[in-house]
């Protein structure tokens, strides 16, 4: 049997590693931010044909990028697109036909790949932390985009402002402003895009099922605040299976134990046992996803996926999914939301507006969601993609 504290004790690693990360950016990047010299302006380039696109942090973020990523390879069909990524998010950009290649942020050799190459055009999508404002401005570019949120606005020649009331995804759009894109109204979905070999592993994970509707769990969350707990997901999926429904949980490698109490003996854990593509693949089958506010719930808006999921730290107007399928269970409490740029505090509340919400709302939520539309099977993977 596989000893999952192993597991635990990785995700206190990479949590205390993006808290490091923090603390350097605030103190060092701030310093060398307010020091570099400001970039000369110079008029737009007509026709970028090398750019270089930053983003760092989750996979949320990467996810929700991607709208933008395909706007600039249509309007820009000749061009290299290229995204300097962490090991955490850079998986995402698989999904992506518009890129043509992935360096990674945080392997100081392919930084410095980044750093040497000459690009045309470098866009810095970081929301709030310097050390990518200062990579984009020693990048070697003439024209250099980024929000203007803080000290970073100073290394752009074209700083862009930052709203907490824009979804995220149109915010991305307004990096392309100074392009001359204009921000579309809505964002259209589907707009992930699934390898065949995503499709062939999750059709493999998926054959226990013999081909039955399901719907998806993902009980993980990048911070515990996040958390909804593994017995409320678990007394929720008995409640589902009791319906008809098979439960399928999904997760990554620290995930495992909550997945096994949660999918019981009648579920199917997947937790631990796919790449992220794969888990893209299963969700994209799925008729539904049930999440707290994560990666894996805005990979599912981004597959068409109609969603249900939990808000009470995070911000709905920014992150929440708003399509006709998605519903969003949220006790909008005075202290909430509390994360802004990334940062979460510590809660005096003990996590009130994540622990009152019950089983029975979310049973009750997925059961209208279910019965507005014709579940999936899992044959609609290969669909999606234009398999056989």
């Amino acid at each position: 049997m596989k000893d999952h504290t192993g597991c635990a004790r990785g995700a206190r690693v990479m949590i205390s590693r993006i808290e490091l990360l923090k603390k350097v950016d605030a103190l060092l990047g701030r310093l060398v931010a307010s020091l570099l010299p400001i970039p000369r302006v110079t008029p737009p380039i007509a026709d970028p044909q090398s750019p270089l696109i930053i983003r760092p942090g989750g996979i949320g973020d990467a996810v929700l990028l991607i709208p933008a990523l395909i706007a600039l390879r249509e309007r820009y069909p000749g061009a290299t697109i290229t995204i300097l990524a962490e090991r955490r998010n850079a998986a995402i950009f698989q999904l992506c036909p518009a890129v043509d290649g992935i360096l990674l942020y945080d392997r100081p050799g392919e930084l410095i790949t980044a750093l040497r190459g000459r690009y045309d055009l470098v866009i810095d999508t970081e929301q709030w932390h310097r050390l990518s404002a200062v990579v984009a401005r020693l990048a070697s570019a003439p024209l250099k985009i980024g929000y203007a949120t803080n000290e970073r606005s100073r290394l752009f020649t074209h700083p862009v402002t930052y709203s907490h009331d824009d979804y995220e995804a149109r915010s991305f759009f307004r990096l392309l402003e100074p392009l001359g894109l204009v921000s579309p109204d809505t964002v259209p979905v589907p707009f992930l895009s699934l390898p065949v070999v995503a499709c062939e592993q999750a059709a493999e994970l998926l054959a226990p099922l013999a081909g039955r509707d399901y719907l998806v769990i993902f009980p993980g969350a990048s911070i515990p605040q996040r958390r909804w707990g593994a017995q409320r997901f678990e007394e929720l999926a008995r409640r589902l299976e009791q319906e008809g429904w098979k439960v399928v949980v999904v997760g990554g490698e620290t995930d495992v134990s909550d997945a096994r109490l949660i999918a019981g003996t009648t579920g199917l854990n997947l937790a631990g046992r796919s790449s992220l593509a794969g888990t893209a693949a299963v969700i994209a089958g799925a008729s539904l996803l049930i999440s707290g506010d994560s990666g894996l719930l805005h990979m599912a808006v981004g597959l068409g996926t109609p969603t249900l999921s939990l808000f009470g730290p995070g911000r709905q107007k920014k992150w929440g999914p708003r399509g006709g399928g998605d519903s969003v269970i949220n006790h909008l409490l005075p202290c909430s939301p509390c994360t802004t740029f990334g940062s979460t505090p510590e809660c005096p509340y003990q996590v009130r507006c994540m622990e009152e919400i019950t089983p029975e709302e979310l049973f009750q939520a997925a059961q209208r969601l279910l019965g507005e539309k014709k579940p999936r099977s899992r044959n609609k993977i290969l669909d999606i993609n234009g398999g056989t």
